[in-house]
């Protein structure tokens, strides 16, 4: 299925940029690692593509401060995480005082200023959060901007906290993004799962843990295993909530105060008691679905029979196009003239970002690959992480709270 769907999107070159070709792969669930490793430093946003991503913000702000003087333009979700895939939306939220959100004023004037790209302009006024959706003309990246939602921001610096905490959240987290990605299963506004909701899930599926997952070591491939067995196979939608409050717990949904439906996935909302983050994510037989088919194929691919008839494991359940990367290729070749050393924080500093040292030290790996060996990386304390994790034979053994069962 993931092979035939990836080959015309991938003819040009191969859909798996993140093998080194210099690197000797382990095979099983060791190589599944080494991938997973090797695709987050692949897929981190460039130095170029950050200044894209600031220049598109630039312009958006100089237009809203324009029309409404006394406006604050915030930066949330993704980009202000450091989630974010090189084709995500830039989320922005304006804060301000109005009778009536001005969706469509805001809408003619960037029409008028011929910002977005011709036919991408959506406003979706009835929503829930109320939105305006487009396409940026000249760097082909996508926004999303929303009116006087500062909980979205709060949100992204709680993200922040857990990152610290758990260091193998954003491999999971961005694995599992580009995952839904390639199945349409990411926008809430299709009944997806949103970017907000994976992270809570994964945040969740982290401090329930029963093993500890604190420390850098731990293996990438099992965990990314276990997600998918646990959300695709055994955990119990119609009854349990997931809760990260307090530490983490699963609550039955009789227990929950507000009405939540018996058949959908319920994630409670860290700082807003009573929101429902997921209640929106109607989709929710695919999304298990797609779980269930993504722990199949790589329980059988880790198995080392099977490991070599294939070129990635990571790469049979997901893939990066040709059309992204030839996309993130004209970012460079646009954008790179742009960039010096100090254009890498000031991104940071407006959004007031407490771990700058550690996200300015990821994006200084783009500006001198020579500087940071890879591979050495990798293997470095690999075999203290391998005797630590049980064998893909135990996965079922593993002692989850049995509330989550079937």
């Amino acid at each position: 299925m993931q092979a035939k769907l990836g080959k015309k999107h991938t003819s040009k070159y191969g859909g798996f940029p993140w093998r080194q070709h210099n690197y000797n792969y382990d095979e099983g669930i060791i190589g599944l690692h080494e991938e997973i490793e090797h695709f987050y430093r692949y897929i981190l946003p460039t130095p170029s593509e950050h200044a894209a991503r600031n220049k598109v913000i630039q312009r958006i702000e100089n237009i809203i401060r324009a029309l409404w003087p006394q406006a604050l333009v915030e930066i949330f979700g993704s980009f202000r995480t450091g989630l974010f895939l090189p084709n995500s939306d830039i989320d922005l939220v304006v804060l301000g005082f109005w009778k009536q959100l001005p969706l469509r004023s805001l809408e003619l004037e960037l029409l008028r200023l011929d910002i977005a790209e011709a036919g991408t302009m959506r406003v979706l006024a009835t929503a829930a959060v109320p939105i305006i959706k487009f396409t940026d003309r000249e760097t082909k990246i996508k926004v999303d901007l929303s009116f006087n939602m500062a909980n979205g921001v709060q949100s992204a610096e709680l993200i922040k906290i857990f990152k610290r905490d758990y260091p193998a959240l954003g491999y999971l987290v961005m694995v599992l993004k580009q995952f839904l990605l390639q199945r349409d299963l990411n926008e809430v506004f299709t009944a997806g799962l949103s970017s907000y909701s994976l992270i809570l899930l994964c945040i969740s599926f982290l401090q329930l843990h029963p093993r500890n997952v604190f420390h850098k070591n731990v293996n990438l491939g099992v965990l990314l295993l276990e997600f998918f067995e646990l959300y695709g196979l055994r955990f119990n939608y119609s009854q349990i909530g997931v809760f990260i409050q307090d530490g983490g717990c699963y609550k039955r949904k009789e227990h929950i105060a507000t009405d939540c439906r018996s058949s959908q996935l319920y994630i409670a909302d860290p700082l807003l008691p009573g929101n429902d983050v997921a209640r929106s994510s109607l989709a929710l037989v695919h999304i298990k679905q797609s779980f269930q088919w993504a722990y199949r194929v790589l329980s059988q691919a880790v198995n080392p029979p099977n490991s070599t008839s294939f070129s990635s494991i990571l790469g049979r359940i997901i893939f990066i196009t040709d059309e992204l990367i030839d996309h993130r290729n004209w970012l460079h070749r646009h954008f790179d003239h742009k960039v010096i050393v100090e254009s890498i924080s000031p991104l940071y500093g407006k959004i007031n970002c407490s771990d700058l040292s550690n996200d300015a030290a990821e994006q200084l790996f783009y500006l001198s690959q020579s500087a940071y060996d890879l591979q050495s990386s990798v293997r470095n304390g690999l075999e203290k992480c391998i005797t630590e994790e049980p064998a893909i034979s135990d996965i079922n053994e593993l002692d989850f709270p049995a509330d989550i069962h079937q």
